[in-house]
């Protein structure tokens, strides 16, 4: 049968019509996932090192799932963070990481006073990241972080008759306040428009006060259990990281 002209005509209106849908979903799936606005709620999970910061003398390369790790401290590290992607390229945000089972030390006391000695830490801080590398599946970021940090030194004396809590317990807590700033860098891979999974990198500075024991700045407690970190620390994280993206 031959067509005529208005019906070749519309035909290719048709077809026409069709090409543009197909690349208009396209293109609105690449906004959705890359240059569209959105915030993601991003949790972590690795492993923290102080490569320069044992917990004792006698106890090196600090406790994880994966084992000993050099010869500081190095623990599980466990974070949230949420950022805000305002364009392709940039995003700033908040975080937090917190160190859920540090490394403990059972023999801190002496022959006469038998003491463990646990390390915490917490951070806190803002940062911002830049997207260099950018693909249909993956996204290659640097950035910067700035924030505080707070150490806790946990001593518990072992072997204590039991008492009521109102009396008190068996464990001091000193804690130490400083400033932290950093460096970061991470690869993420996209599995659909919402969730994304990556790993990321940190390598920190960390600035603690200097204690002074029996002087009005110091964090000692009465029988002299002082903060164990001071001064510049460097610490490094590696981590994978799990995100949920909220398109705005």
């Amino acid at each position: 049968m031959r067509k005529t002209p208005a019906i070749a005509f519309a035909a290719a209106l048709a077809a026409g019509a069709v090409s543009d849908s197909g690349a208009s979903a396209d293109e609105s799936s690449d906004r959705t996932l890359l240059f569209r606005s959105h915030t993601v709620a991003e949790v972590e999970a690795g492993i923290l090192a102080l490569p320069t910061a044992p917990i004792s003398a006698s106890n090196r390369g600090g406790s994880t799932p994966l084992g000993t790790v050099g010869n500081g401290d190095a623990t599980l590290m466990t974070g949230v963070h949420v950022l805000y992607r305002a364009t392709r390229e940039w995003a700033i945000g908040a975080g937090a990481t917190f160190a859920p089972f540090p490394t403990s030390d059972p023999n801190a006391g002496t022959a006469a006073l038998s003491r463990s000695h646990s390390r915490g830490y917490l951070t806190l801080g803002g940062e911002g990241r830049y997207f260099p590398l950018q693909t249909r599946w993956l996204q290659g970021w640097i950035g910067a972080n700035a924030g505080g940090v707070i150490v806790a030194d946990r001593f518990t004396t072992n072997g204590l008759v039991a008492v009521p809590s109102l009396l008190g317990d068996n464990t001091v807590t000193v804690s130490t306040e400083g400033l932290s700033l950093g460096a970061q860098a991470g690869l993420d891979y996209i599995i659909t428009d919402r969730f994304v999974v990556g790993l990321a990198f940190r390598a920190d500075w960390w600035v603690l006060p200097k204690q002074k024991p029996f002087s009005d700045e110091s964090s000692c407690d009465p029988i002299l259990d002082c903060p164990t970190l001071t001064g510049s620390v460097a610490a490094f994280e590696a981590s994978l990281t799990f995100g949920y993206r909220i398109p705005l």
